[in-house]
């Protein structure tokens, strides 16, 4: 049978060698990304010729657990297996879901039963635990700001590409944890490269249309670099171009640089690894930043920094202030090249 909990990347595989497939697949979780394409890879298992016998697309508001598990019941015509994919079942309720389970319990070998909760967590108590027993649970987690950048460097190796530093930070800034956009820029950069390729700055702004000279990775480095000239050009850049520059994707990146920043001001191992394990990197270029920029601004000042950004962060949504959101930026950027380090 096919691991209990795969990873995104793991089942694909596992759907793409169409061995060892386990009997019932549960996929549930608040990003609806990886569930989708998992759906269009359990349909695929069914040749097109076949389709019309041996693969069911069912609805759980419509069809009712009944008649779910009557289909499955059923042998496939003429082939190894059928598939039988409930879409929605995160839409019925708890109990009735959860009857599915004297179902799982005892599932047909030739049929692939696939549980679809697109958007939140499955229900039923019995019913997960019947799938752990005899089937497969993915649970398809939304990216978090932590955890995006490593999942961009994954998924350019995975497309047999390179990439450096400033590179994904671009792609993060600008793609974010949208995922479709993220696939869909990362295979577009693929296409276009070629194998072995090295993702650049360069090819970031041919190919995405990211500036390589402004953006939120070159005003973070201006900034932490002590470089007001360069940091208030890439303000006034933002301002002449706010559909691609957004301020709330600059002062979350501002944001994640100093409250990292004071994790390594106070980080008690000093060595390379504390401070890789302290700010969760799995790579050591990434603190090259944190070392110039403990040097630039220390604990004192690094939380007025951190005081200024939450104060942008309430002001730009007009809480206090009507002023334009750039001019907002413009006055940041200005207060953290200025911290004095004054706590009141």
């Amino acid at each position: 049978m096919a691991s209990s909990n795969p990873t995104f990347s793991e089942l694909k595989r596992q759907l793409a060698a169409r061995v060892k497939l386990a009997p019932v697949y549960l996929l549930h979780g608040e990003e609806g990304y990886y569930i989708d394409e998992l759906v269009k890879d359990f349909e695929a298992l069914v040749p097109e010729e076949e389709r019309d016998f041996n693969l069911y697309i069912l609805y759980a508001p419509e069809s009712g657990v009944e008649t779910v598990m009557d289909v499955c019941h059923r042998y496939p015509m003429m082939a190894q297996r059928q598939v039988v994919i409930v879409k929605e079942a995160q839409a019925i309720r708890a109990d009735q879901l959860n009857k599915l389970h004297s179902y799982v319990e005892r599932p047909n070998e030739t049929t692939v039963l696939v549980i679809s909760c697109r958007g939140s967590q499955a229900k039923g108590k019995e019913l997960l635990a019947a799938v752990k027993k005899n089937g497969v649970i993915f649970e398809s987690k939304r990216l978090s700001e932590r955890n995006v950048v490593p999942v961009i460097n994954d998924l350019i190796k995975e497309k047999g590409l390179n990439v450096d530093p400033k590179s994904l930070a671009m792609l993060r800034d600008y793609i974010g944890a949208d995922l479709s956009r993220l696939y869909n820029e990362i295979g577009k950069l693929a296409l276009i490269l070629g194998p072995g390729a090295m993702v650049t700055p360069e090819a970031i702004e041919r190919n995405i249309g990211v500036s390589k000279d402004y953006n939120n990775f070159e005003l973070v480095d201006a900034i932490v670099n002590r470089n007001p000239a360069k940091a208030f050009a890439i303000v006034e850049y933002f301002r002449n171009n706010p559909k691609n520059n957004p301020t709330v994707m600059t002062v979350s990146s501002l944001f994640n640089q100093f409250s990292n920043l004071l994790i390594y001001h106070y980080t008690r191992d000093k060595s390379q690894s504390g401070y890789m394990d302290a700010l969760g990197m799995r790579n050591a270029w990434g603190l090259r930043v944190y070392e110039v920029a403990a040097r630039n601004y220390n604990v004192r000042q690094t939380i007025e920094i951190i005081s200024a950004i939450r104060e942008f962060d309430t002001r730009s949504k007009g809480i206090g202030s009507r002023q334009n959101e750039y001019d907002l930026l413009k006055d940041l950027v200005y207060r953290i090249l200025t911290a004095r380090g004054f706590i009141g």
